[in-house]
């Protein structure tokens, strides 16, 4: 029985993953377009999120700044909120302008905001969008479910990716996957193509 549970969660995430392939190519690939603008001018992405995905925003601004999988010079990317006496005493004040006061204090035009929320409804990661655009900045965001209240308030400028999916673990699951096509793609542009591993 839990074998069978198991198995299911593979079947699941392939699932999905299968489906999403047709639906998020081209945002992703906008998303792509859109860091590579930002980092060839000198301009630098910002990435939060809460939970889960702010350990996904720690990942991808690691891969930026470090190598994804290859090695390349670094792109100038910092994830937000991992700062725990400026987080605490953000937090202190109201935690739902956690990242919006970073964005603020290190946003520039021209740099790129990458929002990450499952279901998009979180308030934290909404307040960080406005201070975004405040700043005339870019935002990728990565969502899920409907794109909640995210997703609906993102300009024609930005980039929404929103996972066709109601369950949170699947969706972040495919946020993971996008975070690498976008390193990947962004690695493919400055450094050319190269054939994938298997």
């Amino acid at each position: 029985m839990l074998e069978q549970r198991i198995q299911q969660h593979f079947i699941d995430s392939a699932d999905l993953k299968y489906q999403s392939a047709q639906i998020l190519s081209k945002p992703i690939a906008d998303a792509v377009q859109a860091v590579m603008t930002c980092v060839t001018s000198g301009c630098k992405v910002l990435v939060c999120g809460n939970g889960a995905s702010s350990a996904l925003a720690q990942h991808a601004a690691a891969s930026f700044v470090g190598q994804f999988e290859r090695e390349r010079p670094e792109l100038a990317a910092l994830a937000l909120g991992t700062d725990a006496a400026a987080l605490s005493a953000q937090a202190e004040q109201d935690y739902r302008q956690v990242f919006a006061r970073q964005v603020r204090a290190l946003g520039l035009a021209g740099d790129v905001l990458l929002a990450l929320s499952a279901d998009g409804q979180s308030p934290s990661v909404q307040a960080a969008v406005d201070a975004a655009h405040e700043r005339d900045m870019t935002v990728v965001a990565l969502t899920g479910r409907s794109g909640g209240a995210l997703g609906a308030g993102l300009r024609e400028t930005d980039v929404h990716i929103c996972v066709p999916h109601d369950r949170v673990a699947r969706i972040q699951e495919v946020h993971l996957l996008v975070l690498h096509c976008i390193c990947d793609g962004v690695d493919a542009q400055l450094l050319g193509e190269q054939e994938l591993p298997t």
